[in-house]
């Protein structure tokens, strides 16, 4: 028979979102608190991160992601929040009955409030359907990470890495400070998906070329990887015929985006954003289901840690007032023209928390704008934008129209090719 466990608050996932949930909520008085995690250790995703950059804007200093699950980890043994270690969750029920399991045996938590902070995982090498054999030396980037931070493994030695999102970035720089050789990096796109900052310092640093507006379009090699094609595409995305160049390589890593990890979440009956991938949530990121909440992500990919951590500490307020007892939701937040997604997407008073807007180009001399029934009522500069870092606004710094209804959020600027 499972084990039953009352709870007023159980978390899902022991990363920088889980931890800091549950942190949160024990210091706003709610008890008792689970924390699961099915991993053997907390921390998450940051545990393989060895690389400095975590922390400025949270803690005022640079970190490892090791150092600042650290700092979670020493402020929750402080406390009396259980945490479950490898322990994975099974189901998720609408009425909030959580169903594990660990070694100790079957777990049942009737939750009076759930959090959802389950992350995201990566887009692997079948969703992009790359044409080729299926020889070793494909790897995602992540993995690759953990491979090279945790297990002490080198996964090859001459290297592409297809997409320019951050940690393909930062692990072409791993890489190349282990000896391996780097040919490439090959970005689809005509800018750059990663944060400026670690273009610099991963690949300008260590003269390692960027190939944007290319893709790979072939992995060579029956047994392991013997080399890729690699051809430009146009404005359109299209394959521009001719352009086909061999590059011989042992290796592909694959940094190509990250998908909300919401399986559990749709069993739940949460309604998901087509946009994000992850629930619709309000300013205080609960969801449109009564008990349950949502941060980090599991609601959608952040550039920064600390923001994470940011709208994590505000799910642990944010439990000690039901906000189904709050005001009712008075916008809807759209993205149009410019916006790939913007989170929260329901605002009921608007008067505290952040907004967080992803651009779908790189912008310079942008206006980010606000309309409600066609009528912008209020536009904000911005000097340049990328995909790779989101706008975050300040909820009391929109001047919200008092009727109630659907805004439309879009950004209008000068595009911009290559870095800017």
């Amino acid at each position: 028979m499972p084990r039953r466990v009352e709870a007023q608050v159980v978390v899902i996932g022991g990363g920088p979102a889980g931890m800091a949930a549950a942190l949160s909520s024990f210091e706003n008085g709610a008890r008792p608190v689970f924390l699961l995690e099915r991993g053997k250790y907390l921390g998450g995703i940051l545990n393989q991160c060895i690389h400095t950059g975590f922390g400025l804007h949270y803690f005022g200093e640079e970190l490892t992601g090791p150092e600042y699950a650290e700092h979670f980890v020493e402020q929750l043994e402080k406390t009396q929040v259980e945490i479950f270690l490898d322990t994975t969750v099974l189901e998720i029920t609408e009425d909030r009955i959580v169903r594990a399991v660990n070694p100790a045996g079957v777990w049942e938590f009737y939750a009076e409030n759930v959090v959802l902070g389950m992350g995201c995982r990566e887009r692997t090498r079948g969703m992009l359907r790359i044409p080729g054999h299926r020889p070793a030396g494909v790897f995602t980037a992540g993995l690759a990470q953990y491979l090279v931070n945790v297990e002490g493994y080198l996964p090859g030695k001459e290297i592409v890495i297809l997409g320019s999102g951050d940690i393909g970035l930062i692990m072409a720089r791993r890489l190349a400070l282990e000896g391996a050789c780097v040919k490439a990096v090959v970005e689809i796109k005509h800018s750059l998906s990663g944060l400026l900052r670690n273009y610099v310092q991963c690949l300008l640093d260590f003269d390692i070329p960027l190939l944007l507006s290319h893709t790979v379009t072939k992995i060579l090699g029956r047994d392991r990887v013997e080399g890729v094609l690699i051809s430009r595409v146009d404005d359109r995305g299209q394959i521009v015929s001719g352009s086909e160049q061999y590059v011989e390589c042992d290796t592909v890593l694959l940094s190509v985006g990250l998908i909300p990890e919401n399986d559990l979440s749709k069993k739940a009956g949460i309604p998901l954003c087509p946009f994000t991938g992850g629930p619709f949530v309000d300013e205080y990121f609960s969801c449109d289901k009564a008990g349950f909440f949502a941060c980090g992500n599991v609601v959608a990919v952040f550039d920064l840690v600390d923001y994470v951590t940011m709208v994590s500490t505000m799910v642990g307020r944010a439990i000690r007032i039901n906000p189904w007892e709050r005001k009712p939701v008075r916008h809807m937040l759209v993205p149009a023209s410019g916006v790939s997604h913007v989170i929260p997407q329901r605002i009921r008073e608007g008067r505290e928390g952040f907004l967080f807007i992803r651009s779908q180009h790189a912008f310079r001399d942008a206006v980010l704008s606000f309309s409600f029934e066609g009528r912008e009522f209020q536009a904000v500069s911005v000097p340049l934008c990328y995909p790779s870092e989101m706008v975050k606004m300040n909820m009391w710094d929109i001047s919200w129209p008092s009727e109630e209804g659907e805004i439309q959020v879009s950004i209008r600027g000068k595009r911009v090719h290559g870095i800017g």
